[in-house]
């Protein structure tokens, strides 16, 4: 009789039980692999975001330095700009003080000269026009109709001596004050009778003061 046995012998069980282990051996350790390869990469973005960070809070902090140094020397920062400011309003105290008068009197020959005026904004002499045409100045007036006997000026405030032939003159000269920027706050004092000349060349005129403030 012949038996046939189809069941694998023990040898072969103990290789393909080798085999099998091998390969899980193998899986493991890829997986381990894998795995340490993962934390390297994890590892390594959380240094690079630890650097980003670190050169961050170091450049806030030179930042911060910076401020507090500044902050150090405010009192004296603000005390040397106050001394700057000073120096400057005194020279140009010094300055307004050399060039006012000059150019309040080249304003005062201009408002008394023939065919001239007072400087004013022409928007503002338009507008004036409009509302008062009595509130302008009379351009074919003849300013030789006013003489000035004496100009005198103490903390920017001017009295105007003079004589004018009448009163009309008087109001003229007196509206061209007011409207010229050089002046302000025009004021006419108690004026009166003068008699100048003799027997037939005697004139009637007009002695005038005015009280005006200079703006310069």
């Amino acid at each position: 009789m012949i038996r046939v046995n189809l069941l694998p012998n023990a040898s072969e069980r103990r290789s393909a039980s080798s085999e099998g282990a091998q390969r899980w051996l193998l899986l493991i350790m890829a997986a381990v692999v894998l795995e340490i390869v993962g934390l390297f990469f994890f590892h390594q973005t959380k240094e690079d975001e630890l650097t980003g960070v670190s050169q961050k809070v170091e450049q806030l902090s030179n930042q911060v330095n910076d401020i507090n140094e500044l902050v150090k020397n405010h009192a004296q920062v603000k005390k040397d700009l106050e001394e700057m400011r000073a120096r400057q309003d005194a020279i140009t105290k010094l300055n307004l003080a050399r060039k006012g008068p000059t150019s309040v009197l080249l304003e005062l020959s201009k408002v008394l000269t023939k065919g001239k005026g007072p400087t004013v904004e022409q928007d503002r002499l338009d507008q004036l026009r409009q509302d008062n045409p009595l509130a302008v100045f009379n351009a074919s007036w003849d300013p030789r109709r006013v003489w000035l006997t004496s100009y005198t000026e103490e903390q920017r405030v001017v009295t105007i001596e003079g004589l004018a032939r009448d009163g009309g003159d008087v109001y003229e000269f007196a509206q061209r004050l007011k409207l010229s920027r050089s002046f302000e706050d025009v004021k006419l004092k108690e004026g009166s009778q003068d008699k100048s000349g003799e027997g037939t060349t005697r004139l009637e005129l007009i002695k005038f003061a005015l009280e005006v403030k200079v703006k310069y």
